[in-house]
């Protein structure tokens, strides 16, 4: 075995020489020659022919200078992104930007660019390119230069519901207008997009209107286009052509009106176009092909390889000439030759063999590493779970394969990314579904825990409850396990509280409903799911909000609790600020100590204040100190930020909240609230808040007592029960238990 792969890595080189010495007359110099010698002729996957260049000195005139921005990207002018240049047919692909014109709710317009194109070489292509105008309320105008004379066009889109709008990729003129150009060329082009109703009418599904040139068959519409186009930039067509220049050098024995024109090719003269200025193409002669703006010229086709059958007889063999054309020679003159091909035919047969040969090898290579990586992680254990859930498909955690993963998230683009935290990395993804998930990269994993690894993956995916976040499933074909959880589209409870502008849009109702929503969450994860779970990280970044509805996420450090115990002895893990000062000093990790960094939630709630902060003074440092602190001596409401009058109107129900955070900072575990208490005791306040009889300007204690009384009673009545009964619901979950017992 290892003789074979030592001759297979000694064979490899060597065909790939001969083959190169036998190719390297047709399809290197193809490449070579597109560009002016000595200089580059590509940027990053773009080739760049002359006349265009990238550097001084490489393209014909500053007119088509190229920039290559990061030696990735190719800019013609200020904003045109090229994709394609063919000296052939004197076309240009560039990406050009979409107009848009957006409306808030109130009819101001938020948000208006025009698009354009001014590049003096380039023309747009009639009879390539269509205007396309979107939205249900809106038209565009554009305007430009028609072969020198001014001219202007436009397109109107409208429609009065998203469910009149076709979707059938088709831009019939509902939602979606399209006309073709005129089909002469257009220079100095402008689009400017308009609304007849500022989107006033429309605002639910569509706020903006777009208005675009596109390469024809290069644009398909879709409905949710009309709440959100996310193409910023879409293919054109552009001519482009070379000015007459009667300074030029005729030293290439040219027509010196006609000089950038190579050797072996014509001159295809224009119409006159801007007043007195003529252009014109160049186009190789029959029989040559190549760049005919080179200064060598279009060189010589082989017409005996690129023709295919002559008129040479079955006696004769076709013979190249330099002058555009071949004869016919009697085949028993080159017996040399016969032989040669032969060889050469052999060579490139046994390459390609070699070459899939090795590919197949380095596939089947990949395919174990992923099968060692899926049995190390785990894979066959949870396999052996999965199948006793086979009746109860909609709690079955899914296997995801790498490749779906990696389609998911474009190979993990850096701008997928959409949080990185201390255990790993959080990427965005798109099943072939459409639905949208998240996808947890984790940093390290523990392989001598793999069996509780997997357990913990049975025990989340069956967890069904809207304030948790969904677990979908997982990939084990990777060195490191990835999660797959459902996507919560409106960022973390701390962006929301730390940031000023998100804040202002927390009310207090908003406020107390996050809190008690990731109360119910918790205390559902302590008491009744089928093997208790202690999260362990309890803190507002792994609270995610769904339009301010709470969802509690992160489980990278959560512990599953036996049903036999009431306490782990664990190593310390969590988020300074948050960690249990128990649990810190006995390394006894309990529920309380998710009460206890539930607490400090509370608190960054009421106060908008971080839970450490060192630029704040230092008995001041430690939030939840501060806040005991402040509540002992009766200064609660000079730390409490909650926006508007809130603070004053709710004023009881602020101080029942600051008691309640008070509780579950107690010291000592034994002392404080279980989870589903302090639930009971937040939706309690939630449901005071939202009864009828709660007025605004009568809130006393009292008052507060009466209305809980009342509403107990009202749910008796209803054959209901009283303020507990928020958690039967919880307790009416059923769940199965793959604990083994």
């Amino acid at each position: 075995m290892e003789a074979n792969k030592l001759s297979f890595r000694l064979l490899v080189p060597l065909f790939t020489i001969i083959f190169i010495i036998i190719l390297k007359s047709t399809a290197a110099d193809d490449h070579d020659q597109l560009a002016l010698p000595g200089c580059r002729s590509r940027c990053g996957d773009v080739d760049i022919p002359y006349p265009f260049g990238l550097s001084e000195d490489c393209y014909l005139n500053r007119k088509f200078r190229i920039k290559c921005e990061n030696n990735t990207t190719p800019i013609n002018g200020k904003n045109a992104v090229v994709t394609n240049i063919s000296v052939k047919f004197n076309e240009i692909t560039i990406n050009l930007l979409a107009a848009r014109s957006c409306y808030n709710e109130s009819g101001d317009q938020v948000d208006y660019h025009i698009s354009g194109l001014r590049a003096k070489t380039l023309t747009i292509s009639g009879s390539k390119n269509n205007f396309i105008v979107l939205g249900c309320d809106s038209y565009a105008f554009l305007n430009g230069f028609e072969n020198g004379t001014k001219y202007s066009m436009g397109c109107m889109s409208t429609c009065n519901a998203l469910g009149d709008v076709p979707d059938d990729g088709g831009c019939s003129g509902i939602g979606c207008c399209q006309i073709d150009l005129p089909k002469g060329r257009l220079k100095r082009l402008i689009i400017r997009p308009k609304s007849f109703f500022n989107h006033t009418r429309v605002m639910s599904f569509n706020p903006c209107t777009y208005a675009f040139i596109v390469q024809k068959n290069g644009f398909n519409f879709s409905r949710e286009f009309l709440g959100n186009f996310p193409a910023k930039k879409l293919p054109v067509v552009a001519d482009w052509t070379i000015e007459k220049d009667t300074s030029c050098s005729t030293t290439k024995a040219r027509n010196d009106s006609f000089c950038a024109c190579g050797g072996n090719s014509t001159v295809v003269e224009l119409s006159a176009v801007n007043g007195s200025e003529t252009q014109y193409k160049c186009r190789c002669k029959d029989g040559y092909e190549g760049n005919p703006y080179l200064p060598t010229g279009c060189r010589d086709i082989d017409e005996c390889l690129s023709l295919g059958p002559t008129n040479c007889t079955k006696t004769q063999h076709c013979v190249n000439k330099p002058e555009g054309s071949y004869t016919c020679v009697e085949r028993s003159q080159f017996p040399l030759i016969k032989i040669c091909i032969g060889v050469a035919i052999g060579f490139v047969a046994l390459f390609i063999s070699s070459s899939w040969l090795y590919l197949v090898l380095k596939q089947r290579k990949l395919m174990q590493l992923k099968e060692k990586f899926f049995k190390q992680n785990g894979g066959l254990i949870l396999k052996q779970k999965l199948s006793g859930q086979e009746g109860n498909s909609s709690s079955t955690a899914k296997i995801f394969t790498e490749e779906e993963l990696i389609k998911a998230t474009l190979n993990y683009d850096e701008s997928t990314i959409i949080d990185r935290g201390g255990f790993g990395t959080v990427y965005k993804g798109f099943l072939p579904d459409e639905r949208i998930i998240a996808i947890k990269k984790s940093k390290l994993i523990d392989q001598n825990q793999t069996e509780q690894f997997i357990n913990e993956v049975v025990v989340l995916s069956q967890i069904n409850h809207k304030n948790i976040v969904k677990l979908l499933g997982c990939c084990l074909e990777t060195q490191v396990p990835l999660l797959v959880y459902e996507f919560v589209p409106n960022g973390t409870l701390s962006e929301h509280i730390h940031d000023r502008e998100k804040s202002i849009k927390l009310s207090w109702e908003t406020r107390l409903g996050i809190a008690a929503e990731a109360a119910e969450a918790l205390a559902y994860l302590h008491s009744a799911a089928s093997t208790p779970i202690i999260h362990r990280d309890v803190k507002p970044s792994n609270i995610l909000l769904d339009n301010f509805t709470a969802k509690v996420s992160d489980f990278g450090a959560s512990k599953l609790v036996p049903q036999d115990q009431v306490e782990l002895a664990t190593m310390v893990q969590g988020t300074l600020g948050y960690l249990d000062p128990e649990y810190l000093q006995t390394n006894q990790l309990t529920e309380k100590s998710d009460v206890y960094s539930f607490g400090v939630v509370l608190v960054e709630l009421l106060t908008a204040k971080k839970a450490i902060s060192f630029d704040r003074l230092e008995e001041e440092r430690s939030l939840a100190m501060h806040f005991l602190c402040s509540l002992k001596r009766d200064r609660l409401f000079e730390i409490v930020e909650v926006e508007g009058d809130s603070a004053n109107n709710y004023k009881e129900q602020v101080l029942k909240v600051a008691m309640i955070a008070k509780g579950c900072l107690s010291v000592n575990g034994e002392d404080r609230p279980s989870m589903k208490e302090v639930a009971v005791e937040l939706e309690g306040l939630r449901k005071v808040e939202k009864h009828p009889w709660a007025s605004e300007d009568d809130r006393s204690i009292d008052h507060l007592e009466e209305t809980v009384s009342l509403l107990a009673r009202e749910d008796n009545d209803n054959g209901g029960s009283n303020a507990n009964s928020v958690y039967d619901s919880i307790r009416d979950q059923v769940l199965l238990d793959f604990s083994g017992r």
